[in-house]
């Protein structure tokens, strides 16, 4: 066992009528957590604590350590983390790792592509949400996708998935390619992405399991280039006897919409999400932009919707637990340095906060909260280059 690695007490850190918070200090990039684990990197080393990053127990090299971009504590304490292009699985408290191999839906090995610039593989891996495990029919079922093609380099659009603790990762669903994120110079026919499928986008913004129809919904971005609209919403079905699965398209738009949005929450049979609708829109109108809910069956139809939160700023990043909506927005399209949106009773009032002291950030990647009752938050320098973590306590 390493050493355990104090943490620094003084960092920037503050409340308001309904949470406390405070910036994690410095040292180890704490990238996950559960209950009272937490996953960290830096200095060419990976960390797991024990005491939700009070001390660093357990700790193993990695050179690649700030190439990181995802990382998912799992219930039964595999740990499964990414760089860029590749995936890594401890089993063991990180005394060892090994890579996995990600399958394609024929089983067949996935590897990531050859970049022309080495330092430009794009991000296979990461997430723009937090939540990324649930308990299905008696066991734990790991989904995911990757928000990419803004930094890093082209790179295709996938939704990952693994049934036995990261053992095993393959594909459940492949975007098609998209002119608009490709090397330069690359032959059509050599394009990264899902050649037999016409749905294209830029990244995801978010993957959830819905409990009542067992079934997952993804929204993705960003804006139609001239090769389509790059906004849509699928729900897929996971048949665990067959290993397969079935996706419908549910709405396909272009940017000034609701339906361009992330954080999608399910609660008591009912459908969360927050939109960041931006791009082109008419001159006397406003984004289509909030926080909104409906049931899955009416998301196609805007007229039944109910809008819960009448967003002034484009917010695509929201966990709800025990009845606490917790947003951000995003730093570069508002007036507020790290702006949170707070409703302490499922959407019924809410409170934004400007936390200024921390800077312009965008809050992203919202994790539960750990057995302390801590939110985790990324918060990234514009809207997704990694610079610090937030912890939000709420009051009540």
């Amino acid at each position: 066992m390493a050493p355990a690695i104090a943490r620094l007490p003084d960092t920037p850190s503050g409340e308001n009528e309904h949470f406390w918070w405070r910036r994690a200090p410095e040292g180890p990039y704490i990238d996950s957590q559960r209950d009272n684990k937490s996953f960290a990197f830096g200095d060419g080393k990976i960390f797991l604590s024990e005491d939700n990053s009070k001390t660093w127990a357990h700790s193993a090299a990695f050179p690649e350590a700030e190439n990181i971009t995802f990382s998912c504590i799992l219930k039964n304490g595999n740990i499964l983390f990414a760089t860029r292009e590749k995936l890594f699985l401890s089993t063991d408290d990180l005394k060892t790792h090994r890579e996995i191999t990600v399958k394609d839906k024929d089983g067949k090995d996935y590897l990531p592509h050859t970049p022309k610039d080495p330092d430009q593989p794009g991000w296979y891996f990461h997430p723009l949400d937090g939540v990324h495990t649930w308990d299905i029919d008696g066991s734990e079922m790991l989904v995911w996708g990757n928000y990419c093609n803004v930094l890093g380099g082209p790179v295709p659009v996938n939704i990952y998935y693994s049934t036995d603790n990261g053992e095993t990762v393959k594909i459940a669903y492949s975007f098609g390619r998209n002119p608009k994120f490709q090397e330069k110079g690359t032959d059509p026919d050599s394009y990264l992405g899902n050649p037999d499928n016409p749905v294209i986008c830029r990244h995801i913004h978010s993957v959830v399991y819905n409990p009542d129809e067992n079934a997952f919904y993804a929204c993705t971005g960003d804006i139609d280039r001239g090769f389509g609209n790059e906004c849509h919403w699928i729900r897929g079905v996971y048949d665990s006897k067959a290993d397969d699965w079935d996706w419908q398209i549910l709405v396909s738009v272009n940017s000034n919409s609701r339906y361009k949005s992330g954080g999608i929450s399910f609660v008591d049979g009912q459908l969360y999400w927050a939109a960041d609708a931006n791009g082109p829109k008419p001159e006397n109108e406003k984004h289509d932009r909030g926080i909104f809910r409906c049931t899955p069956e009416e998301l196609a139809d805007p007229k039944k919707h109910t809008l819960l939160f009448d967003a002034e700023f484009e917010m695509a990043n929201m966990i709800i637990e025990d009845g606490v909506i917790l947003a951000g927005h995003c730093a570069p399209a508002s007036t507020f340095a790290t702006g949170i949106a707070f409703s302490p009773d499922m959407g019924k009032t809410w409170k934004e906060y400007d936390l200024a002291e921390l800077g312009a950030r965008s809050p992203a990647r919202f994790h539960p909260k750990n057995s302390d009752g801590w939110f985790r938050v990324d918060l990234r320098e514009g809207w997704i280059a990694r610079k610090d973590v937030l912890f939000i306590k709420p009051k009540s």
